[in-house]
């Protein structure tokens, strides 16, 4: 089981050694923001500043996706992620698409 703590975004993970690469491993989860969602986040950058309705969406989003990577690990056997990243795509006007993904490892403690 993938540790959150044994996550990296690079290729190496300080104090262990890699024993076993299991492939590229991803979550990704598609979003909108509902019709009154759109409008309170409308009428906040009338005001300008923080946008907290879409900083609350995008934070929901990422978490969704992260989880979803750490599920797909844990289905390979790994107890590590290396090249950690996320990615985001508009698939088409409102719609978001964050990916999480990196490589799926077996570690042990040096």
């Amino acid at each position: 089981m993938v540790d959150q703590q044994l996550i990296t975004t690079s290729n190496l993970l300080e104090g262990y050694r890699i024993t076993k690469h299991l492939g590229i491993v991803r979550g990704i989860t598609v979003r909108s923001r509902s019709l009154l969602g759109n409008i309170a986040g409308g009428f906040q950058t009338l005001f300008g500043g923080k946008i907290s309705i879409y900083v609350e969406l995008c934070e929901k989003t990422r978490e969704e996706a992260f989880q979803l990577m750490l599920q797909h690990a844990n289905e390979r056997g790994a107890n590590a992620i290396i090249n950690m990243r996320y990615d985001a795509n508009e698939v088409m006007n409102g719609v978001t698409e964050v990916l999480a993904y990196g490589t799926a490892v077996v570690v042990e403690k040096i």
